[in-house]
């Protein structure tokens, strides 16, 4: 037992190195984007063309991660692509223009996508391997190392304001991190040992596939919106002070770490079914009572029901998409991608046609979808703590 033990925590380290990887590198270039728009002389739509030129780049390596899973199995794409992720930086840091930088950033969310995928393939192998649950802490090391690039990105910005500075500094410590997962992971990860006639035919997805993507793209609308409407609510619907409008994303932000640092408690309580299923149903009702009150003292309390609620949202259901294969696998993550980078702009026109309130009406309406589709997915069921 002892071994099995060690066997498990080695490689639950691995893979939450890979989970802190992704956080730390997105955040390091995002949190320069002014610099960027100042060096390239950008407007604010171009800024915002170059953010969705990374989520369109995801959202359209579906059929590329999904070969790539069956030719090369998870832990094998997870270095390439993570080794794309180093060189991106320079990469974006040296873009003469404009139109080099949607091209580098396109690519780099090919390569995001890629490791995101094989990531939580990892994950999923990992549980399903030892029987036990762990992937709610692995995306709570994302948000980690979302937070750590942020703290780096302001010290360095102190000393300079070159890019080529910071980025160097930040990928001693990406590679740092890829040499903390290589000790620890699982050599196989299932996907390559099929058939090779299952490998290579090509399916339309099933209903299982389909409500598992339905459901990871509901709640990243939900979780997506908050981050970028949140502020905008405090200030023009529940007069807040500027001041304390940006706690909205905080409240949310770390209402999610916490909840993902016990989700995994409630998983093998539980079930993953009931705890999405009562998450999503949390942050759907709390928002919308938040909404329906009105003010800022209900407005945070709202906002840290969806942070809380739809916190173990993601995990659950990359858990129960990765034992669907590979392709189940990408096209459940290529629409989450889709509600992530889609979801606040039609947030956007809801708000823009009949308010803001009745925009976070929506986001409320979408965590509730969440919860219906969960009753038509087939969960896993892990037995250890």
């Amino acid at each position: 037992m002892p071994p099995i033990r060690d066997d498990f925590r080695r490689a639950q380290v691995a893979i939450a190195a890979l989970f802190c990887f992704l956080g730390f590198q997105y955040v390091t270039w995002v949190s320069r984007l002014p610099r960027v728009k100042d060096e390239l002389d950008l407007t604010a739509t171009e800024l915002g063309l170059l953010l969705m030129a990374c989520g369109a780049g995801a959202a359209a390596s579906f059929p590329l991660v999904a070969h790539l899973m069956k030719a090369m199995g998870a832990k094998r794409l997870a270095f390439a692509s993570a080794g794309a992720l180093l060189l991106f930086l320079p990469a974006f840091a040296a873009a003469p223009n404009y139109p080099a930088a949607l091209v580098v950033v396109a690519a780099d969310g090919v390569a995001v996508g890629c490791l995101n995928v094989a990531m939580n393939a990892q994950g999923a192998a990992l549980e399903e391997m030892h029987e036990r649950t762990a992937m709610a802490k692995m995306h709570a090391t994302f948000s980690a190392g979302s937070l750590a690039a942020a703290l780096l990105a302001s010290l360095v910005q102190t000393a300079t304001s070159r890019l080529a500075v910071h980025f160097a500094v930040a990928a001693v410590l990406l590679v740092a991190m890829l040499a903390v997962a290589r000790t620890g992971l699982p050599a196989e990860d299932g996907f390559r040992q099929r058939p090779e006639k299952e490998r290579r035919r090509w399916r339309l997805p099933s209903r299982l596939t389909l409500w598992m993507g339905c459901a990871m793209a509901f709640g990243t609308i939900t979780e997506g919106a908050m981050n970028d409407w949140s502020t905008l609510y405090l200030e023009d619907v529940a007069d807040a002070a500027p001041e304390v409008a940006p706690l909205g994303i905080a409240v949310v932000s770390v209402m999610m770490v916490v909840a993902r640092l016990f989700a995994d408690g409630w998983r093998t309580r539980w079930g993953d079914g009931p705890v999405v299923m009562l998450g999503s149903l949390l942050a759907g009702t709390g928002l919308a009572a938040a909404v329906l009150a009105g003010g800022v003292v209900p407005a945070l309390l709202g906002f840290a029901c969806v942070g809380l609620g739809v916190a173990a949202v993601t995990p659950c259901v990359y858990v129960a998409a990765a034992r669907e294969g590979p392709d189940a696998l990408s096209l459940v993550a290529s629409m989450g991608t889709t509600g992530l980078l889609g979801g606040p702009a039609v947030i956007g026109f809801v708000a823009g046609a009949a308010g803001l309130a009745w925009g976070m009406g929506a986001v409320a309406a979408s965590a509730l979808l969440v919860s219906l589709c969960t009753t038509r997915i087939r969960w896993p069921a892990l037995s250890n703590a």
